[in-house]
């Protein structure tokens, strides 16, 4: 046997043995790969592009959602930002941040840089009408004194939200629903985590902007067609849906349109939801 042969083989077979003895190290190139993957497809440049105004004092959240807390928090889901062509794959990212942005949003009419350059301005809501507390839901029961109104890049509200998303993401969202303004990593996963799973009889927003959403007979009488309209029906449809020239909707797709210019690509049909009925 060449001596370069017998080397190769010891590498590899020394790779094998560590992967097996320390399955952690191989998960974690994984989500090192993947992260880069996604900074290849948002830089930091980028971000901030599409973000002018997250760090101007003006925003009651300047200085938390940061680039890297929003690339480590998308290492826990790996298929964000990473299914589909190209293409498919900026659209994705592009109507995701231009959600959040909306939820966020700092911006007006005559705002510097336009009202579409002032997302990610807020971390929690201001004046909440209530506590956003279901009494009734007794799989998530609300924790004595908390609240649990809007915060993080999705504005993540009320106890059926938090009580799964904390379970899903390794904290107490019930008795501890104040990290998520607290944690710009937490944050972002939380907005990351609505985006990826399914809450039937809603899709996931995710599956929705890469071509995987197959709707039911239900949806197809309702008209929820495939398309960022779509997702806006998954985030707020009950009260923005079904809605001629609805303004919020419109600002969700006036960020949306601008991010996807920035990335370079299309923005895809069915942009409002205007003639969908909501779920």
């Amino acid at each position: 046997m060449p001596a370069a042969l017998g080397s190769r083989i010891y590498i590899v077979a020394l790779i094998i043995c560590i992967s097996y003895l320390h399955p952690s190290i191989t998960i974690t190139q994984g989500a090192e790969a993947r992260a880069r993957s996604l900074r290849h497809l948002i830089s930091k440049n980028l971000f901030h592009a599409m973000f002018l105004h997250g760090d101007d004092t003006a925003c009651p959240a300047h200085g938390f959602y940061k680039y890297t807390s929003f690339i480590r928090a998308a290492r826990s889901f790996p298929t964000f930002g990473n299914t589909g062509n190209p293409t498919t794959r900026r659209r994705e990212i592009a109507a995701f941040l231009a959600q959040i942005s909306h939820e966020t949003t700092g911006g007006w009419a005559t705002a510097p840089d336009g009202p579409y350059a002032w997302g990610l301005c807020f971390k929690e809501e201001t004046s909440p009408p209530s506590n956003y507390c279901n009494s009734t839901n007794k799989m998530w029961p609300c924790y004595p004194g908390k609240s649990y109104k809007g915060r993080g890049p999705i504005q993540l509200s009320w106890n059926y939200n938090y009580g799964p998303a904390g379970k899903a993401l390794g904290f107490n969202g019930l008795e501890d629903p104040d990290i998520v303004s607290n944690n710009s990593v937490i944050a972002f996963k939380t907005g990351l985590w609505f985006w990826m799973t399914e809450q039937k009889p809603k899709p996931s927003c995710h599956d929705v902007m890469v071509g995987r959403y197959v709707p039911t007979e239900a949806d197809l009488a309702a008209n929820r067609t495939a398309g960022y309209g779509l997702v806006t029906n998954i985030i707020n449809g009950g009260l923005e849906c079904g809605i001629h020239n609805d303004s919020r909707v419109n600002d969700r797709i006036g960020y949306f349109k601008r991010y996807a210019m920035l990335f370079h690509v299309d923005t895809g049909p069915n942009l409002d939801c205007e003639y969908q009925k909501s779920y």
